[in-house]
Parts: structure tokens; sequence; C-alpha cells
């Protein structure tokens, strides 16, 4: 059987999605029970924060756009970028998780929610680099020329 790299990424990427979504969703989550949630500045305006909403939108869009890309790219050039992606979001979130580890109170359950998703990271970036290191699946997706079987 064919070790499937692309699919075990594209599992990992969304797994990866739907934790941070939940990291938001456990954030917010006090509001819905009347509490107040932590604010790392206070704006009055969407125009102050909109460079926070541009950067959260490129944080989910990127991983969105690798997903697309892994499902259709064999190619050794996207493979290289794509490991270097994994790497800079593992990065990311080893930060996260080291500043969540900073605010008061610290909140257990959000830290344990960073750590499985620091974990999903690593493991996303040991599939990438697997995947970089397969041999090209030539004819079998869109990196094969077509060519007519009439000759």
């Amino acid at each position: 059987m064919a070790i499937n790299y692309r699919e075990k990424i594209i599992a990992l990427w969304t797994v990866f999605l739907l934790g941070t979504l939940f990291h938001t969703q456990l954030g917010l989550m006090p509001l819905f029970h009347g509490l107040s949630v932590a604010e790392s500045q206070k704006a009055t305006t969407m125009s102050e924060i909109s460079e926070i909403m541009w950067l959260m939108w490129g944080f989910f869009v990127i991983p969105m756009l690798a997903i697309i890309a892994t499902a259709f790219t064999d190619v050794k050039r996207y493979k290289a970028i794509h490991f270097g992606l994994t790497i800079f979001y593992s990065v990311m979130n080893l930060l996260h998780l080291i500043l969540d580890l900073m605010v008061t109170p610290i909140f257990w359950y959000q830290i344990a929610l960073m750590a499985l998703l620091l974990g999903v990271g690593l493991l996303l970036n040991f599939v990438a680099y697997q995947w970089l290191r397969s041999p090209d699946e030539k004819g079998k997706f869109w990196t094969e020329p077509l060519t007519s079987s009439h000759s």
C-alpha cells in the first residue's frame, strides 16, 4: 500500500484549523455567560484593529490555500515551500503557547489545547518532511502532460 502523504497533510491542516477556531471560541466563551474576556488593547472602532483582523485573516487563509494546493500539486518546489510553511506555523504555535503561559490568570484548558495544536503542528512538520523527501507522483495527478494514446 502506497503512503499518501497528501491525505495526511490535508487531514493535519484541517485539524489544526479546527483547533485554532476552537482556541478562539474558548477565549470568547465567557461572553456567553455574562463574563468579560481579556483585552490586549482597548479599541473603539474596527479601523483601530484592522491590521490585527488582516493578520488573522492571513493566518487562517494560508493553511486553507495550502490544503487546496496540496490536493492538486506534487511539484518538488511546492513541497519545499510547504515544509517551510509548516515550520513557520509550528514556531508561531510555540510562541503563542509561551505567551499564553505569561497571561494571568493562566487558563489551563487553553494551554492544553495549544499544546495539542503544537503536537499536531510537529506531526505536520514530520509528514511534510517525509513528503518533501518522497519522489514525485508523476502520472497520477496534474504533474504529467497530456499525451495522445494514438500512435
